[in-house]
């Protein structure tokens, strides 16, 4: 186990977490607008999707990030069991010491459809943004319905991102939608060629992706979480004193700007 950043590097040594400074040009050139060189109008202009058609076909979709957001209370249960579950799984021994949803949720995930064989609490929910629209309602502290207001009363830093990729998670287990599972108008990709299809058509539209989910049927072995993201010194020391006890060693990395309070646009 390493502190690094994350985006994998040695303290000190990111390029994206400590740029260099930019230096000083001591003489501006003037750049001369010539009619040819004219702005296109918004309407006409053919290359407004360029960038995101060329990101979606480059995208490795086996090596996209998945999240999955628990409060550390939460962590020493998992550990000792070896997995996160599925909320209908039949292997819990105790229910989560924080639980992040409400009653009415928990409900309307059991009784949701995913695929033809089950239902959308028989899987275990990851988020495929650290951005997702329900962090970022806990983060903010929103009164957002799906929430539990004891874990919305919590600060953010009490929380940990455990990370992995959607190739570890099983490209025949998962299912992926375009939007909060329970949404009445959300729709689920349950074959292997469809959810891939599906995550690629998610890219570069930030908005999408904050909703959308993607389910891992029945459990998911805390051995392949390959990242714990936390965000200050306290969190990391408690999360490395648990993990001095087992057999997994994640990376476990300190980054404030999934645990920050958004800022709204005005």
């Amino acid at each position: 186990m390493s502190d690094e950043c994350i985006h994998g590097f040695e303290a000190g040594m990111c390029a994206s977490c400590n740029p260099k400074p930019v230096a000083e040009i001591d003489k501006p050139v003037r750049v001369t607008r010539t009619r040819e060189a004219a702005r296109p109008p918004l309407r006409s202009s053919p290359n407004r999707s360029a960038p995101a058609t060329a990101k979606q076909k480059s995208v490795d979709v086996g090596e996209l990030r998945i999240y999955h957001v628990t409060h550390l209370s939460n962590l020493p249960a998992i550990l000792a069991s070896g997995v996160l579950l599925a909320d209908s799984s039949s292997s819990w021994t105790e229910r989560p010491a924080v639980d992040i949803s409400t009653p009415e949720l928990r409900e309307a995930r059991r009784a949701a459809s995913a695929s033809a064989t089950g239902v959308v609490a028989d899987y275990v929910p990851f988020f495929v943004s650290p951005n997702s629209t329900l962090w970022t309602s806990m983060r903010s502290d929103s009164a957002d319905p799906r929430l539990a207001s004891a874990a919305r009363d919590l600060p953010a830093t009490e929380f940990v991102v455990l990370v992995s990729t959607v190739n570890t998670a099983g490209r025949d287990k998962v299912v992926v939608t375009n939007g909060d599972a329970t949404g009445v108008v959300t729709r689920f990709t349950a074959t292997p060629e469809g959810a891939e299809a599906q995550l690629r058509k998610l890219q570069g539209d930030d908005e999408a992706l904050a909703e959308a989910e993607l389910l891992v049927h029945e459990s998911f072995p805390f051995e392949s979480v390959t990242l714990i993201g936390v965000g200050n010194d306290k969190a990391r020391n408690e999360v490395r004193d648990l993990l001095a006890a087992t057999p997994h060693s994640p990376k476990l990395s300190i980054y404030p700007p999934w645990f920050t309070r958004p800022v709204v646009a005005e």
